[in-house]
């Protein structure tokens, strides 16, 4: 967040030259530099001073530094770091500037260049505290709980009034179990604003954490009495069942969030323990699949927390690989999202999904199924079931067509009941890569996902957008799968794929060809497939793969010479 600039005396007498000169100019002057203005009307004015190359020098970087925290709220963060660059060009030593560039760097996973520039804030304001505070949130997601802490000494004892840092060295101090000296910086925060949510919300953690369950049920409670689906704090109060050993109670609220919102990370863990805990040993699995796997830049630390205690407690129930066969099992979902009710319907992807079954069933795969036009629910769904095979096979195989778009990083398929008015409706209503991810998770040798999905986003033209969606009318953005996965795209970053001139995409004919060959080792496949989809489309299209299967074996869809 931006806290604001300090007139100088060259601002304020700036200020009255031009405002006699030009009130209108004037007006915006004094909206854009006072810190305590309306927010939007701010921008605004920021916006209008830059429009026109009406300012210069600290007065532009100011206006600069205010479009940039605007665009940095919605996750553009290309264009806040050229607005944070170009406020640092009009004014070298504007510490705000650098924080605002290494805000941006974390929050696209660059960490050490956000460490840096952070550095470079303080080197030059040795007293800022807002900088102290957001190179603590750095520390924070690296689990470095002592540096963090310095940090928050720091920006407490520089900037007394600023509730985040009370609050945030709170946080830490509970990661570190000073858990006297967290409900200290609770009380302290409450001094500033007793009314402010996050006190309750943390403290709900911290209570938690002491074993004082009452307590931090009714912190949570307090805060949800106000806002019923806020997803940050009915984690926390399922945390809190889940600790108090209220089994049932914890699974209520990891329900009532994955309704709402079915790819939250923390919830699927918590749920994970939950049915470990009442020897549901498979739906544990699941959910611990379901978080286990991260394909975004970077976590906040609880939903890294979350991934960490999943992926431990997935190693444990992991079951074991079946006896040595001369058979492989191979297992395949084919889904072709076409129907779609509140945007225009695809006319190929039915098809592709019946090219693409017929092919893997030629070459032996065991179980094909084809699922197509799924709605939100039957998605998550037949991911579900198809998980559950998938842990009984060697290879598991997805291959989806459809939309699919990026939202503020996250890659997404779309169901074909999706209504997507804002942006952010995507965690509710589509369905993340993640997941899919997941559901082939369990296979013992290859896991492979397939995207013939680069589509445009039929939701651009009415969706209200709070977030950046730089790629969100030209498909996925790229990922970085673990070891033992690989992901393939229809076509790379940034790019669209296209239907072509047949009944079928171009991509699915390619693929459905070249998977019935004899004897190509399926690393070298996908570099075939990219080859022909390349010529077909008249070098307008190329298909991408992240990741690679484990380098111990090599891996046929049809063997022999």
């Amino acid at each position: 967040m931006w806290r604001g600039l300090v007139l100088t005396g060259f601002i304020v007498s700036s200020f009255a030259t031009m405002a006699a000169a030009d009130p209108q100019l004037g007006d915006d002057l004094a909206t854009c530099l006072d810190r305590q203005a309306n927010g939007p009307a701010r921008l605004k004015a920021c916006e209008s001073l830059l429009d026109a190359n009406r300012v210069t020098g600290k007065d532009k970087a100011v206006a600069l530094i205010s479009r940039g925290f605007s665009r940095l709220s919605k996750a553009d963060f290309d264009h806040a770091f050229q607005d944070f660059s170009a406020a640092r060009d009009a004014d070298p030593d504007n510490v705000i500037a650098i924080d605002g560039q290494a805000q941006v760097y974390w929050r696209k996973g660059q960490d050490d260049l956000a460490m840096a520039a952070y550095d470079l804030a303080l080197q030059k304001r040795p007293n800022y505290g807002g900088a102290y505070n957001d190179r603590g949130l750095l520390y924070i997601r690296k689990g470095a709980w002592q540096s963090a802490l310095d940090d928050y000494n720091a920006a407490v004892r520089y900037t007394p009034k600023f509730l985040l840092g009370w609050t945030n060295r709170a946080r830490v101090r509970t990661m570190m179990k000073d858990y006297d000296g967290a409900l200290s910086d609770f009380a302290d925060a409450a001094r500033i604003d007793p009314n402010a949510p996050q006190i309750a919300s943390y403290r709900c953690v911290t209570f938690t954490a002491m074993g004082r369950f009452d307590e931090a049920l009714a912190d949570c409670n307090g805060v949800l009495e106000k806002q019923p689906k806020n997803q940050f704090v009915l984690l926390n109060r399922g945390d809190a069942y889940l600790a108090k050993g209220d089994l049932d109670a914890a699974l209520n609220d990891y329900n009532v969030i994955l309704q709402l919102f079915p790819n939250n990370v923390r919830a699927h863990a918590g749920r994970g323990q939950v049915f470990e805990r009442k020897q549901d040993l498979a739906q544990a699995r699941a959910d611990y699949r379901a978080a286990a796997f991260a394909l975004t830049p970077f976590d906040e630390i609880e939903t890294t927390l979350a991934r960490a205690s999943a992926k431990s407690r997935l190693a444990v129930l992991e079951p074991k690989s079946p006896a040595v066969s001369t058979t492989l099992r191979r297992v395949a979902l084919v889904i072709g999202n076409g129907a779609y009710r509140n945007v225009h319907a695809l006319s190929n992807p039915p098809r592709d999904s019946k090219l693409i079954a017929a092919a893997l069933r030629d070459v032996g795969f065991q179980t094909v199924t084809v699922s197509n036009d799924l709605s939100r629910d039957q998605f998550f769904a037949t991911l579900h079931a198809f998980a559950a095979e998938a842990e009984k096979a060697d290879w598991a195989v997805v291959y989806y067509a459809g939309h699919g778009f990026e939202i503020g990083g996250v890659n997404y398929l779309v169901p074909v009941d999706a209504r997507l008015a804002v942006d952010k409706d995507a965690e509710r209503e589509a369905v993340a890569l993640e997941q899919v991810v997941a559901a082939v998770g369990g296979a013992h040798k290859l896991r492979l996902v397939i995207l013939d999905a680069c589509r445009d986003n039929p939701f651009k033209p009415t969706m209200q957008q709070t977030l950046s969606l730089k790629l969100v009318d030209k498909g996925f953005s790229n990922i970085e799968p673990g070891i033992g996965f690989m992901v393939v795209y229809a076509a790379k970053h940034g790019e669209t794929a296209m239907d072509g001139d047949g009944s079928d995409s171009p991509f699915a004919l390619a693929l459905a060809h070249e998977v019935q060959q004899p004897h190509i080792e399926i690393r070298k496949l996908f570099d075939i497939v990219r080859d022909d989809v390349w010529s077909a489309t008249r070098h307008t299209q190329q298909p991408f793969t992240y990741g690679s299967p484990p380098g111990s074996e090599d891996f046929y869809f049809v063997a022999g010479k």
